[in-house]
């Protein structure tokens, strides 16, 4: 009997090229975790259907123009797809921002206030969304080290709630403590988007075949939160080449990712700048509109891959409990949407935080029947004019925080 390939056994991994048509070199690839992946190369095809013959029978058929059509799904980890969210987003994930030296007080019972004496969190660079810890000084030890989500900001406050739900104590000022926004940060910037390609191989270990497809973009991901459940991701990909072979193509990738898996069970989801509890599920889409483009003459490849404009929309479940959601349809007010998860809940955990600072709910409607009432609303996140520098939101459709990335 053969060997029968095996889902269990075959590796995905993947690594950045310096450009297109130009496959990457065989070292420093990363395997990924997934739920499934499926790299399919497709050709054209042209056969002789509109032409007639005595015999009345097809004559032949030909190929065309190939092109990768790939599919991954998988469970969202922190650090895990930060690579692949990047590439989509077009601008690679960076540092967030930080301050030193800074004397804190803490009041409030939730949501709570960092109250600084002086300096300001918009000219140091902080935004609403950002998951920040305090550290340094002689903080009380339920407000040092622990995940703080802003959700309102000026210059000298910091309005927010931790994400492990763990309450805070009030205190200060506190002097010489660091504000420190946690892990990396990407956004779709107003200018110098990157334009990433990928080398991604799966390997069959049992029946030992490689296919290794090249010129690979992000073309979109779809986001699916339950309200219990994990987290899921699914990938779009396209391509433009796929070789097959009998050896493995890549030396030695890196490891797969550790992290936990996130839940919607722990984290927060912040709507109109409040913590919503009533929320059941959020699904998010971001479409890079990444279409590789025709054929030409003398040659099965295609040149390139050109995209459009990044469109970002969703939709998410709520139980009804007041018109605030209906109301902000009705009356086409924007508003902002911030979802946090973390991957346990201790106070330091890991977590993907997503911000979308200009957000347009464009449909309500409600369910029915013997149990509690449901509304479901779609969406449609914008370009936010009004961020950038110095301001409490980024001048963009979307961002994610991730600090594994």
């Amino acid at each position: 009997m053969p060997n029968i390939a095996q889902g269990i056994n075959k590796k995905v991994a993947f690594k950045r090229q310096t450009g297109v048509g130009v496959q990457a070199s065989t070292s420093a690839a990363q395997y990924l975790r997934r739920k499934q992946s499926i790299f399919t190369l497709k050709r054209d095809t042209y056969n002789t259907q509109d032409e007639i013959a005595s015999h009345q029978q097809l004559i032949s058929e030909r190929l065309g123009a190939q092109m990768v059509d790939g599919k991954l799904s998988g469970l969202l980890s922190p650090g895990t797809y930060s690579d692949w969210l990047s590439a989509l987003l077009r601008r690679d994930f960076t540092a967030g921002a930080s301050a030193t030296a800074v004397s804190i007080t803490v009041a409030g019972t939730g949501p709570y206030t960092l109250t600084r004496a002086a300096g300001s969190y918009l000219a140091d660079g902080f935004k609403i969304g950002d998951v920040i810890r305090l550290s340094v000084g002689s903080l009380n030890a339920a407000n040092i080290n622990k995940n703080f989500l802003i959700t309102g900001l000026t210059a000298l406050v910091a309005t927010g709630i931790p994400l492990n739900g763990v309450s805070l104590v009030a205190e200060g000022p506190i002097t010489g403590c660091t504000v420190t926004t946690q892990g990396k940060k990407t956004f779709t910037p107003a200018a110098g988007q990157t334009n990433i390609y990928y080398t991604v191989e799966e390997f069959n270990t049992d029946i030992s075949t490689s296919e290794v497809s090249t010129d690979v973009k992000v073309g979109q991901v779809a986001l699916k939160l339950p309200g219990t459940g994990n987290a899921e991701v699914d990938f779009t990909l396209v391509g433009l080449n796929q070789t097959s072979g009998a050896v493995q193509y890549f030396t030695s990738p890196t490891v797969e990712t550790t992290s936990n898996v996130l839940s919607t069970a722990t984290g927060a989801l912040i709507l109109n700048g409040v913590q919503n509890t009533i929320v059941t599920s959020i699904d998010l889409t971001i479409n890079g509109q990444e279409t590789p483009m025709d054929g030409v003459v003398g040659s099965n490849s295609r040149p390139d891959i050109y995209r459009k404009k990044l469109l970002v929309s969703g939709s998410f479940s709520a139980m009804l409990s007041d018109s605030t959601i209906d109301t902000l349809f009705r009356n086409e007010t924007e508003t902002t949407l911030v979802v946090a998860l973390t991957a346990d809940r201790t106070s330091n955990a890991d977590f993907i935080s997503i911000v979308l600072p200009r957000l347009k709910v464009k449909s309500s409607t409600t369910d029915d029947g013997e149990k509690g009432i449901v509304g479901t609303y779609e969406f449609t996140a914008l370009y936010n004019f009004s961020g950038g520098a110095g301001t409490n939101s980024e001048q963009t459709t979307m961002s994610v925080q991730d600090t594994l990335a």
